[in-house]
């Protein structure tokens, strides 16, 4: 059991509660909004000319998915335009939540109006934003780097207004991930106090469960819930998977709801969720339960994650989707072991599915990851499991993992750059 009064407590708390916030659209795209917003309130007015730079993994992850409340829109003009004229950056990753049908409009007109350059940043970070605007005799420059909102650099004319020391200030206030780890993870599952991560987790039940029946209910991308509802039937592992990929179905297709994220990403937080939601009802399991289970299921992912990175080559919803065992896994009664074996055989089967940025498959990953996610809960649940030595699989959870995401963080660079590549010749 893990002492409330622990520093390792306070942390695991402090990263659910930095990681699970909700964001109106793919990340990416609103990245470039929110950056846009707030360099167009440092301005003070419409800009008349506007130049982006940013890295080739948020060209990947911008080209092909729609931008919401735009009027079906796609690309980095059109979340850049959107930014500056309907951006409300105290919103943060909702930054165009509020956007009015005359807004819209304007939108559409600013990027026919306005000249909106794109350049390909010259920075070794894979989630680098900076937008130049000029407009009234004055110019502003804003990036953000790291994280999707984290603003680095404000200048206005010729006077530097914030600088981000990113040495000292942006690692001290950061919870430590490193302390991150599938045993503690479990621990502080069984230990939690109830009333510290209710408000943040019945937050998360609530919009990914309303936006995955959204995308049950209407036309959204390929429709991939649908698909698995009609043909493979209604047994609660297709439930789960088709739940899981219909939120994305709408998430990538502009639909105009919320999702709570997880590590920076909605497809993420859809995956690692809502299975674990729809086990739980099933099951017949408390609120409580649930909770539990889903401090299993987001910590686990966000442990993968952070050793990878927030973009990459390596699908991000692979992690979301075995962690999303892992929680199952916590449903049925299982501990450490149980959790463990299960992220270790689901690694085992999706480990290398490439992100090729964000679009209307994203959700076919979605569910090929939870797939493989409660397949490797059910291996262990009956005495099977991949073995030390098999292929990248070492003995320990912590082992695989951290071969898994040498993997993806570092074995797949050029990877991610040939995909940037084949991508933007399109």
């Amino acid at each position: 059991m893990m002492d409330k009064d622990s520093l390792l407590y306070k942390t695991y708390l402090d990263i659910l509660k930095e990681e699970l916030v909700p964001a109106l659209g793919c990340t990416e795209p609103i990245a470039i909004a929110f950056c846009a917003a707030v360099a167009r309130e440092t301005l003070g007015n419409i800009p008349e000319k506007v130049e982006m730079e940013v890295s080739g993994n948020i060209i990947k992850n911008v080209k092909s998915v729609i931008i919401p409340n735009t009027g079906g829109l796609k690309g980095i003009e059109a979340a850049a335009a959107a930014g500056i004229i309907a951006g409300d950056s105290n919103k943060k990753l909702e930054v165009i939540s509020k956007v009015s049908d005359i807004q819209k409009a304007q939108i559409a007109d600013f990027i026919n109006n306005v000249g909106i350059s794109i350049k390909i940043a010259q920075s070794e970070e894979v989630l680098d934003i900076t937008t130049h605007l000029a407009g009234d005799g004055h110019t502003v420059t804003v990036r953000i780097t790291g994280t999707h909102t984290n603003v680095a650099y404000i200048k206005k004319d010729h006077a530097v207004l914030f600088e981000a020391d990113f040495g000292v200030n942006n690692s001290q206030k950061k919870p430590d991930r490193k302390l991150l780890n599938i045993e503690q993870i479990c621990n502080f599952a069984d230990s939690v106090d109830i009333n510290d991560i209710q408000d943040v987790l019945e937050r998360q039940i609530l919009y990914n469960t309303a936006i995955a029946e959204e995308g049950l209910k209407n036309h959204y991308g390929a429709n991939v819930g649908k698909v698995l509802i009609k043909y493979f039937g209604n047994e609660i592992d297709v439930r789960a998977r088709a739940l899981a990929a219909a939120g994305s179905d709408a998430r990538m297709s502009g639909c105009e709801m919320p999702v709570i994220i997880n590590s920076g990403s909605g497809n993420q937080g859809i995956a690692c969720s809502l299975p674990v939601i729809v086990y739980a009802k099933e099951l017949g399991c408390s609120r409580e339960q649930l909770y539990r289970a889903l401090v299993v299921s987001n910590l686990c992912a966000i442990h993968q994650r952070s050793m990878i990175g927030r973009l990459g080559a390596y699908c991000g919803a692979i992690n979301a989707g075995c962690s999303a065992g892992a929680g199952i896994a916590y449903l049925y009664g299982g501990g450490f072991s149980s959790v463990a074996h299960s992220i270790v055989n689901a690694l085992a089967v999706t480990s290398g599915i490439v992100c090729d940025g964000a679009k209307p498959s994203c959700a076919g990953k979605v569910a090929a990851a939870v797939e493989a996610g409660i397949l490797g809960y059910f291996m262990y649940r009956d005495g099977h499991e991949f073995r030390d030595g098999e292929g990248i699989i070492s003995k320990g959870v912590e082992n695989t993992i951290r071969n898994v995401c040498r993997l993806g963080r570092d074995g797949m660079k050029e990877t991610d750059k040939e995909i940037i590549r084949i991508m933007m010749n399109c």
